[in-house]
């Protein structure tokens, strides 16, 4: 079967850029690669699961269109194209180069016309052809064998609509009506007015009913009121509109049979544009598991192949590379093979001795360990590397037998522990833990690859393997040569021949001291040693500390809580199945918009998803729980299922076998903000906005019967960093009195005194002032409050009136960060914002509203690390028997010996409140309790 497939390339380029605008992929030299790996990834996937015989991708020119010429405003009001877009154009048309697919345009015809024109050719040449977009008006296309392909996205399969599909989702008899329809309704995004007050709904009821258009006119007469006014005034722009939404079939492009046939992709053209783009795993699933980006990343990339010309029998375009690929000379990329290196085995006594007099002469040395897993509470030691300087290591296994493994680390506890000796790695948090299960006590300044670069440049990976790429050039041996890929079938370090390991694990070593050599000067560029020498790298310490204690489960508690949340449920489903007079399937989003928004009717607007369901999304219900009570039940019934599933039975099963306890992992390298993420689990996630969702926190007790927890919590820490930091006279005065800062601002926005304000006002403030830090806009604070938007308006500019101290730290953070790129925090930790001098107004906005956030959030991030430091250091220092055991948010809590509950609380009190120096008072709340919900 001949299958030809046409892309529409601009509307799947723009889809894949914004499907990762909210995590954005970059090279290590900051270039934006979202839309290259977004389309390559699209690309193979139908490559791979359709297998087409034959392909195109199509585009638009700049030359203007018989559109334009008939409606000057066509297209006018389109916002200017993400300038990270416009610089991945090149890119994308070197990689559909790459792949042997033609690229066609033909000036004065947009890519929608030549798609049309050469399905219908393919068509009538015995083609099914595949119109592969996102774009709704090509449904118009849609024959018995000619399809729309609409590619899989944010976790939903593709989707393939034909005449079937396309009557139903358009509700029309015949195809060609989609295009009354759209004229009808017109197209905000084109600039098509359409016809004032018909939206999708009304354009299909009036297309059932007279059939086109054109009829409708000629019966606007049998209309009524506001309806039959629009359509009689507006009639000529209706078929004007109608005109511009029609997808001319007979454009200037001839159907190349030949030139649009597959063929394998060009490994030379292919290879080096991968490499320069960094995409590992891509290359890996075209060229295999061999390819490496730095075998080929300084391979000459030939920049005639963007010329008018033809190319192996395929026509290309005229694509401006200029300063995109410049030819260099040709160089082998660095590893193991190639490169000098003198890696030795430590494996008997006599070796090891000599080994620890070298480290024991040294400042600082760099580590790394070597075990069975991943888990450093679970797994167990295979062996130790070290490294003093660049190109040679060493690398010390030990035995299976677990008892035989603790003398060896032993002979080199005095390195670990030397104060005075600096230890270098890698994530070395994990390999600190790893030896804390050996009676190792790690002491001396710490420097850690893996953190220095999170805070040269936060938004990008940091994975050893990628450093090394990007700042050695050299390609490190990857562990699934030695233990196999991720799965069942993958095994363990302690299954491999010792001198690959030996190789491996020295190799690790050599690389990380290779990398802080590199990492220190770029530290200091960025103005981040400090924050390096101070906060992150002391925090390991502290992190470690903390994930090694663990905190103690009530098993008891939570096995009733499940028994109490499952009869709610039931409770629940069964309320919900009386309200809505049949029983359905609740976790089902299908049979949940069918019964809400066919059966009961909740909203006659109801929004579908590109799969022709309801959406019934949080935000969805949110906006209907105000009329309907059902609704809220749905809520109520989602929140307690995820409660139990996600904490309550998921709980117990975290619990380490060794210990009893269960021991989350914190990174310091995910949020750019700053702030802590952990997992295994996620403490951060734990619902506390509603009661049962806290009362998961009333299973975590102290160790024993001698000791309890104790919760201190930042008070409303970002608002007063937001009033430390803006200087604003108005709010400093409100933290410094002690006034309620809610009550205080509704007193200042409403023009009342402070006994003068209700409920209401104080929540409406409350809004305004958690918002502000977020960027919101009245449209925001409206749709969050369920007020008109100008009141919403009015509450904005009084409150901006009443404090204008925020209004300038808004304005002069942003004209900072348009002058330099970035924001920071008090303590100097930098936000990059590369868009934020965008000329697109979307892409620009998401980046002042982190313009604004980041120093306010980053600010609270560092107070908070700090004070876990100090408080950490003077436990140490006092040799108490309590311990910090959790960090969530802006609370930390411990687990407090009965006798030293009066000595911890002042500890900490007082270093989280002088974390840094402020002119507004920090309020801390302390409380103790059994367990933490009572503590809190």
């Amino acid at each position: 079967m001949k299958k030809l497939f046409l892309l529409d390339g601009m509307a799947l380029i723009y889809r894949a850029h914004f499907a990762l605008s909210k995590n954005p992929r970059f090279t290590s030299s900051g270039f934006n690669t979202s839309a290259v790996m977004g389309f390559t990834n699209t690309l193979m996937e139908v490559l791979r699961k359709e297998k087409p015989t034959h392909m195109a991708v199509v585009f638009d020119t700049e030359a203007p269109t018989e559109r334009h010429t008939d409606f000057v405003a066509y297209k006018a009001h389109r916002e200017a194209m993400p300038e990270d877009l416009s610089k991945a154009l090149p890119y994308i048309f070197k990689l559909i180069l790459g792949f042997n697919i033609p690229v066609i345009t033909s000036d004065g015809f947009e890519a929608d016309d030549i798609i049309g024109t050469l399905a219908k050719k393919a068509e009538q040449k015995g083609y099914k052809v595949y119109c592969m977009t996102p774009d709704k008006d090509f449904a118009q296309l849609v024959s018995d064998n000619i399809f729309i392909y609409k590619p899989a996205r944010m976790g939903n399969d593709m989707e393939i609509l034909g005449v079937k599909e396309v009557l139903a989702k358009w509700e029309v008899e015949r195809v060609e009506q989609v295009i009354d329809i759209l004229g009808l309704w017109g197209d905000a995004v084109d600039n098509i007015p359409g016809i004032p007050g018909v939206g999708e709904k009304t354009a299909k009821s009036l297309i059932k009913q007279y059939g086109s258009m054109e009829n409708i006119i000629a019966h606007s007469h049998e209309l009524k009121g506001k309806l039959r006014e629009n359509i009689e005034t507006h009639a000529q722009q209706g078929l004007i509109s109608k005109k511009l939404a029609t997808i001319i079939l007979d454009a200037p492009v001839e159907l190349d049979e030949a030139g649009l046939e597959m063929c394998e992709p060009s490994r030379e053209l292919l290879e080096p544009l991968f490499a320069e783009l960094e995409f590992r795993t891509l290359g890996r699933r075209v060229f295999g598991d061999g390819y490496s980006i730095t075998e080929i990343k300084n391979v000459s990339i030939q920049q005639d192949l963007f010329g008018n010309e033809v190319v192996d029998g395929r026509t290309t375009m005229t694509v401006d590379a200029t300063d995109i690929y410049e030819p260099e000379v040709a160089a082998v990329a660095k590893n193991i093979n190639n490169t000098e290196h003198q890696y030795h085995l430590a494996d008997t006594f006599e070796k090891r001795a000599e080994l620890i007099r070298l480290l024991s002469t040294q400042k600082s040395i760099c580590f790394d360990t070597e075990t069975t897993g991943t888990d450093a509470n679970q797994c167990e030691l295979v062996g130790l590397s070290f490294s003093i300087k660049k190109g040679e290591a060493w690398y010390v296994p030990v035995p299976v037998n677990c008892d035989e493994i603790q003398p060896i680390v032993d002979e080199f506890k005095p390195i670990f522990e030397n104060p005075a000796i600096g230890k270098i790695g890698q994530n070395i948090k994990f390999d600190m833990l790893v030896l804390k299960y050996y009676n190792v006590t790690m002491q001396g300044e710490l420097f850690d690859t893996m953190l220095a670069h999170y805070i040269i440049d936060p938004d990008t990976r940091h994975n050893m393997d990628i450093l090394a790429e990007n700042y050695l050039g050299y390609s490190p041996v990857s562990i699934t040569t030695l233990i196999g890929a991720k799965g069942k079938g993958q095994g363990t370090m302690r299954d491999v021949e010792i001198e690959k390991i030996k190789d491996y694990a020295a190799e690790d070593a050599d690389v990380t001291l290779q990398l802080k050599e590199v990492f220190e000067p770029k530290l200091q560029q960025v103005g981040g040693t400090k924050l390096a020498t101070d906060i992150e790298n002391p925090l390991i310490y502290v992190l470690a500390d903390i994930e090694f204690e663990g905190v103690r489960i009530d098993h008891d508690t939570l096995k009733e809580f499940s028994k109490d949340l499952e009869t709610d449920i039931s409770k629940l489903e069964k309320t919900v199945y009386e309200k809505a007079g049949v029983k359905f399937n609740i976790a089902s989003p299908k049979q949940l918009g069918e019964v809400l928004f066919e059966k009961l009717n909740l909203d006659a607007k109801a929004k579908k998803t590109k799969t022709g369901q309801y959406q019934t999304g949080e935000d969805v219900l949110l906006a209907l729980a105000n009329k309907s009570d059902i609704v809220r039940d749905i809520l109520d019934f989602r929140q307690l299922q995820k409660l139990k599933s996600t904490y309550v039975d998921a709980l117990p099963l975290m619990v380490n076998p060794k210990t009893g306890r269960v021991h989350t992992s914190y990174n310091q390298a995910v949020a750019a903000t700053g702030r802590l993420s952990s997992n295994n689990p996620n403490l951060q996630n734990i619902p506390i906005r509603t009661e049962r969702g806290r009362e998961v926190r009333k299973a975590f007790i102290p160790r024993n019967d001698d000791h309890v927890i104790v919760s201190a919590d930042y008070s409303q820490i970002e608002l007063r960093i937001i009033a430390e930091i803006s200087k604003d006279a108005n709010m400093m005065d409100a933290f410094i009195q002690g006034i309620d800062i809610h009550t205080a601002t509704a007193a200042k926005v409403y023009g009342k005194t402070l006994d003068e304000v209700d409920g209401t006002m104080r929540r409406n403030a409350k809004a305004v002032n958690f918002g502000i830090i977020y960027g919101q806009s009245a449209f925001g604070l409206s749709q969050n409050l369920n007020i008109p938007r100008k009141e919403a308006a009015d509450i904005i500019d009084q409150y901006f009136a009443q404090y204008p101290g925020i209004k300038n730290y808004m304005s002069d953070t942003m004209n900072f960060a348009r002058e330099n790129g970035f924001v920071q925090t008090l303590m100097g930790r930098r936000r990059y914002l590369r868009d934020i001098n965008s000329a697109n107004a979307t892409v620009r906005g998401y980046a002042e509203r982190n313009a604004i956030n980041a120093p306010i959030q980053g600010s609270a991030a560092d107070m908070i690390k700090i004070a876990m430091i100090n408080i950490h250091r003077e436990f140490k220092k006092q040799k108490l028997d309590s311990r910090m055991t959790m960090q969530v948010h802006d609370e930390l809590v411990f687990d407090v010996h009965q006798s030293e509950i009066e000595i911890v609380k002042p500890i900490i009190m007082q270093n989280m409140q002088t974390a840094f120096k402020t002119e507004v008072p920090i309020v801390v709340e302390i409380g103790t309790g059994a367990n933490w919900l009572e503590a809190h």
